[in-house]
C-alpha cells in the first residue's frame, strides 16, 4: 500500500491525523499528561486510551495514523486496533524508524530514546515494524532528520529505502531543530535512479515555530507530500494555563478553543497536507478535528504570525520540557 491512498479520503476531517506519540508510551513532552492520562499507566491502560483514540479519530473521519518505533508499544497498540477493525481497511498507515526506545515503560528514564540513522537501525527496525502492520504499513518515514544527518548522504541506506518503495511502501523523513529548512531542502535533493526518494516531509510547524514553511512551501511544490507535527507545540498552545494571551483573544473571538485556533492557522497554509493530532484525550481530538471548520480572518492569521519565537530558542525551550 502506499500514503498517497490518503487522497482518496474525501472527508474534510481527512487533513488531520492522530499521532500516537502521547499515549504509546508512559512518558512523553506534552504538558497536562498528568491529567490527561489515566493515574496508573499501565500497558494495558495505555493500549485501551490508545484504542478508545483510534475508534473517535475514525469515527470523525480522521483516516491517516501515525506511530514510531520509538513511540513505546504505539505500532503494537495499532496493529491490535487494525486486526480488531477489519472495517477500517481505508486507514492510512504511517510509521518511523530511526529513534529506538529504551526507557522501559518508565516516566523518569534518564534516556527515553536513542538516535540512530544506520543501515544496520533501519534493517533491525524495518523487520520489527514489518512484524507488527506487515502489508498495512503505507509510508516508513526516517525519524527526525537533521541537516547533519546520514540518512542524506548514506547511498547504501538510500538504496534499502528504494528497495522499500518499489514494493509500494512511501518512503518519507520526518525533521526537527531550529535548522527544519535546510534539513527538507537536502531531502529534495535526494534521487535513486533520477527519481526522488523522499515522497513525503513531516515536520513541526506552529505559530511560534513557523521557520519551516518555506522550505514546505518548496517540498509542496516539488509534489511531495507535507505532513505537519507538533501543531500545538507539545501543549504550548493549548490551553490557558500556557497559551500566549494574544491566542486566548483570538479564541475568544473566534469562539473556540485555543488548541483549535492553533491547529486551524495550520490548516490555512495551502501546502499543509496533513496535520497531525497528538491528542491524548478524546475531548482533545475533538477540537482539533474541529479545526478544519474554522475559518480564520486576515487580521487574525496576521496576530497570530506575530507570535513566532526564535527558532533557537523555540527548541531550545522544548528540549528543557520534562517527560512526565
Amino acid at each position: 500500500m502506499a500514503f498517497a491512498r490518503l487522497a482518496e479520503a474525501a472527508a474534510p476531517a481527512a487533513r488531520i491525523g492522530l499521532g500516537l506519540a502521547a499515549v504509546g508510551r508512559p512518558g512523553y513532552i506534552n504538558h497536562g499528561r498528568d491529567r490527561d492520562l489515566p493515574a496508573q499507566r499501565t500497558v494495558d491502560a495505555m493500549r485501551e486510551r490508545t484504542h478508545q483514540l483510534l475508534d473517535a479519530a475514525y469515527g470523525h473521519g480522521v483516516r491517516y495514523l501515525d506511530a514510531a518505533r520509538s513511540y513505546g508499544r504505539s505500532e503494537e497498540f495499532l496493529a491490535d486496533w487494525l486486526r480488531r477493525r477489519p472495517d477500517a481497511e481505508d486507514a492510512v498507515i504511517g510509521s518511523k524508524w530511526g529513534y529506538t526506545y529504551v526507557a522501559d515503560w518508565r516516566t523518569d528514564a534518564d534516556v527515553h530514546e536513542v538516535k540512530d540513522h544506520s543501515v544496520a537501525a533501519y534493517d533491525r527496525q524495518c523487520a520489527e515494524t514489518d512484524a507488527l502492520l506487515g502489508p498495512r504499513l503505507d509510508l516508513y518515514q526516517i525519524h527526525s532528520v537533521t541537516p547533519g544527518s546520514p540518512a542524506l548522504t548514506d547511498r547504501a541506506l538510500h538504496g534499502r529505502l528504494a528497495a522499500l518503495a518499489a514494493e509500494g511502501v512511501t518512503v518519507g523523513l520526518s525533521t526537527s531543530g531550529p535548522a527544519q529548512a535546510d534539513a527538507i531542502r537536502a531531502a529534495l535533493g535526494v534521487t535513486w535512479e533520477g527519481e526522488p526518494l523522499f515522497r513525503t516531509v513531516q515536520s513541526t510547524y506552529n505559530v511560534l515555530e513557523p521557520a519551516a514553511g518555506a522550505a514546505l512551501a518548496e517540498a509542496h511544490e516539488a509534489g511531495v507530500a507535507v505532513i505537519v507535527k507538533e501543531a500545538v507545540a507539545n501543549g504550548r498552545l493549548a490551553s490557558a494555563a500556557y497559551a500566549p494571551p494574544e491566542l486566548l483573544r483570538i479564541a475568544e473571538e473566534a469562539g473556540a478553543a485555543p488548541d483549535a485556533v492553533a491547529v486551524a492557522a495550520v490548516l490555512h497554509q495551502p501546502w499543509a497536507g496533513t496535520v497531525l493530532s497528538g491528542a491524548a484525550t478524546a475531548e482533545q481530538l475533538a477540537s482539533h478535528v474541529g479545526a478544519v471548520r474554522l475559518a480564520l480572518t486576515e487580521n487574525q492569521l496576521t496576530r497570530l504570525a506575530g507570535l513566532a519565537e526564535d527558532p533557537a530558542a523555540y527548541w531550545r525551550h522544548r528540549s528543557q520540557l520534562p517527560w512526565s
